[in-house]
């Protein structure tokens, strides 16, 4: 009876399954516990509701790249798009070591010199985004990614490297764009989807999120002027529009930061000189007046916006500090669900848990032998 109802760990229905997946995608497992015991409809421990998301998640990774592509192929691309832009962005995030770490960072802490650290290593959580645009900016809802830490982020370009193609299929003539701040990992990892992806006609065009580079400026301006005083805050104002809004205004804001630089010494002149270097390292990607005029968005707000909510909100909790099985569990929910994907994939992941039984008819038994 359990395997045709397709009951899941023993406990969960379908139903009561996909519910309880829904509420602890965003929240931890004792407040999880408190709302149903306030809903006053079922009541699952702690532990069972802990363990659900993990449960669901051995079918979901195992037949990750075939779901996907199954859900790729529901995927529509309104009429009015005009440019579908990938962008890739980096949350640091509390993980607990595994074993081997355990042990290479217990030899560190007894090494001569070296400073006591703390239970928990932080580890970078890859997130990408991948959004249509309309040729007056309009956003539509981005399909979102998020993997715990792994070598050059293998999976997640697998990931933004398929969805690409299924939209280019559908829309070849979608104007190409890539969104980053200036790590250089987020451009080696955005420079291997594009190696894969193809299909577009057009050439693909890097930008540099404007956001991080007004971030960047507003740290130079500050170091300057000073952060709160009016002459800091009416240059980073007049600045941050030169830089987006004039021709070679990326060459030009740093040209201002650069002449006043001399006058500043210690930390502030440090602090002038990261930003100048983030400028110059990045400036053949900050042509904003012309990307403007092509229509092309500056920046992402879902880049950063796919970081604070699928991560920061939810793993970097007071005290939290979670494994990457357990955290990869939780991100894949919150990806789905704010991707707009959750209906389509909850029966995909719900059908894995459903088997045929076949209960043979008593009649048709043939008798054993007597013994001679």
């Amino acid at each position: 009876m359990e395997l045709r109802a397709g009951i899941i760990s023993g406990y969960w229905t379908p139903r009561a399954a996909r519910h309880g997946a829904v509420v602890r995608a965003p929240l931890p497992a004792g407040p999880a516990e408190a709302l149903f015991q306030e809903l006053g409809a079922m009541p699952p421990a702690r532990r069972t509701l802990d363990r659900l998301p993990r449960t669901l998640s051995v079918p979901g990774e195992a037949q990750r790249p075939d779901w996907e592509a199954t859900l790729q192929t529901q995927e529509t691309v309104p009429a009015e798009a005009t440019t579908r832009a990938i962008a890739v962005d980096g949350v640091m995030a509390p993980l607990k070591p595994q074993a081997e770490e355990r042990v290479e960072r217990a030899a560190k802490r007894t090494a001569p010199g070296q400073p006591a650290s703390g239970p928990t290593g932080y580890r970078e959580v890859g997130c990408g985004t991948l959004t249509l645009y309309a040729r007056e900016g309009e956003r539509g809802q981005p399909l979102q990614s998020a993997r715990m830490p792994e070598h050059k982020q293998v999976t997640l370009a697998e990931q933004l490297q398929a969805e690409a193609p299924a939209i280019l299929g559908a829309r070849p003539d979608l104007r190409g764009v890539y969104l980053a701040d200036g790590a250089d990992s987020n451009w080696e990892l955005l420079a291997e989807v594009e190696r894969t992806v193809g299909g577009n006609p057009l050439e693909s065009v890097p930008i540099v999120d404007c956001y991080p580079a007004c971030e960047h400026l507003k740290g130079g301006c500050a170091a300057l002027w000073g952060e709160s005083t009016p002459r800091g805050q009416a240059e980073f104002a007049r600045l941050r529009v030169l830089l987006q809004e004039a021709d070679e205004g990326a060459e030009r804001s740093m040209g201002t930061l650069r002449y006043h630089a001399g006058r500043a010494a210690g930390t502030r002149r440090k602090r002038i000189r990261a930003a100048l270097t983030s400028f110059h390292n990045q400036r053949k990607r900050m042509a904003y007046a012309a990307y403007q005029r092509q229509h092309l968005p500056l920046a992402s707000g879902v880049r950063a916006a796919a970081g604070k909510p699928l991560v920061t909100q939810r793993l970097k909790g007071s005290g939290m500090a979670g494994t990457r099985a357990g955290g990869q569990a939780l991100l894949t929910l919150r990806s789905l669900l704010q991707s707009g994907r959750w209906a389509q994939a909850w029966l995909l992941l719900a059908a894995d848990f459903h088997s045929p039984v076949v209960i043979p008819d008593d009649s048709m038994e043939v008798p054993l032998p007597l013994a001679a």
